[in-house]
């Protein structure tokens, strides 16, 4: 699966939360200053080139709509890090990151919990 760029990510995070819209509604939805009408446009389809995004025909416009769930995405670009970074060990990735933001061993207690209740569904 190709990884996004900041920008494509940008305007996937905006698609996952709507579900769908046209350019401009993912405009709107977009932090100020706001990108151009065509920079975003180019970037949905590119979106869509990727396989990341679809669209249907509305009116003279299109809609937008995402084809990859979020989740599949997110576990994708985990695994990568993971793999890339920490040479496959969750717990290396694990150990990484409690240093760097100063968790405490309650703080990985939560965490634990979490996935528990996680593997129990």
């Amino acid at each position: 699966m190709k990884q996004l760029t900041k920008a494509e990510e940008e305007i996937m995070q905006i698609l996952w939360d709507l579900k769908e819209a046209n350019v401009a509604g993912i405009i709107k939805e977009m932090p100020t200053p706001k990108p151009a009408y065509n920079t975003v446009s180019t970037i949905v389809r590119i979106l869509e080139s990727k396989g990341f995004v679809s669209h249907r025909q509305e009116g003279k416009g299109y809609i937008y709509f995402p084809v990859l769930e979020k989740e599949t995405y997110s576990n994708q670009s985990i695994n990568q890090l993971m793999n890339n970074y920490f040479n496959g060990s969750f717990k290396s990735m694990v150990s990484f990151f409690m240093k760097k933001n100063d968790m405490s061993m309650k703080d990985l207690e939560s965490i634990m919990k979490e996935i528990n209740k996680e593997e129990k569904k």
